[in-house]
Order: C-alpha cells, then structure tokens, then sequence
C-alpha cells in the first residue's frame, strides 16, 4: 500500500505554528519537517482504500491510540521532496489488562523513502483496543 507524499513549505510552517514552534529550520522555501509533521501523511494523503487497518477488524467503541513514534534515518526531510510512504500493519499482540479485560495493541508503520529509493523516515502508530467498551 503506497501513496506519495509531497512536502509542501506552507505546510510545514503552518504545522509548526499550530505546535507553537518559532523554529527558523521550519521556515522559508527549504524548511525541515517538524518532528510529528509525517503523522499528518496519513490523513492527508493516504487513499482510504489504502489503508492497512481496513482489513482489521476493530471495535472502535474500544480503541484507544496509545503512541506515536517518529524515527528519522539521516537527513530530515525537507520543502520540495516528494516522499514515498509504504504503509502496513506491523506488529500484534494481547496483555491482560488490569480492568478491561484482555487488551490487544496493533502497530502500524508508515515507511518514508526519498526519489532515490532511502529510507528518511519511520512513522509508527499504536492502538489499543481494550477488551470491553466502556460502560
């Protein structure tokens, strides 16, 4: 499941306002990706149809986001690239929660890639689905 991305300056600074950084590196026509800017790839850019999570079967009544991870590989990414992501389900598993009964946590990972095909960045997300909704 892949999409392009295409880093835009505006964007990137409007991000960072909306995260109240003043940051010069986030500014102007060459600017650099914030840290959590990748995370907005997802809802931007990514075909619905494409989404790894459709062929899960979730409660949504029961899932909560637990974590978001960004990893960069080198250089940030910056104004003017257009990035490949690959998107797909990562790792699962279940723990048994204290109160809600079993758990389970499903990580998916959005993987960044340059126009020469490297690696810049990792974006993982995890959700929990609890074992009961809540009452």
């Amino acid at each position: 499941m892949t999409y392009e991305v295409p880093i835009e300056a505006g964007k990137i600074r409007e991000f960072a306002r909306s995260v109240q950084s003043r940051n010069e590196a986030y500014a102007g026509s060459d600017a650099i990706v914030t840290p959590t800017f990748l995370t907005t790839a997802r809802n931007t850019w990514q075909p619905a149809e494409d989404n790894p999570l459709a062929g899960v079967t979730l409660d949504l009544r029961r899932v909560l986001h637990a974590e978001e991870e960004s990893r960069f590989h080198g250089r940030v990414p910056h104004a003017g690239e257009t990035l490949t992501v690959t998107a797909r389900i990562g790792d699962e598993w279940t723990k048994e929660g204290k109160r809600g009964g079993t758990m389970r946590f499903i990580t998916m990972v959005n993987e960044f890639r340059d126009a020469a095909g490297e690696l810049v960045a990792e974006q993982i997300t995890t959700l929990v689905e609890t074992g009961k909704a809540p009452s």
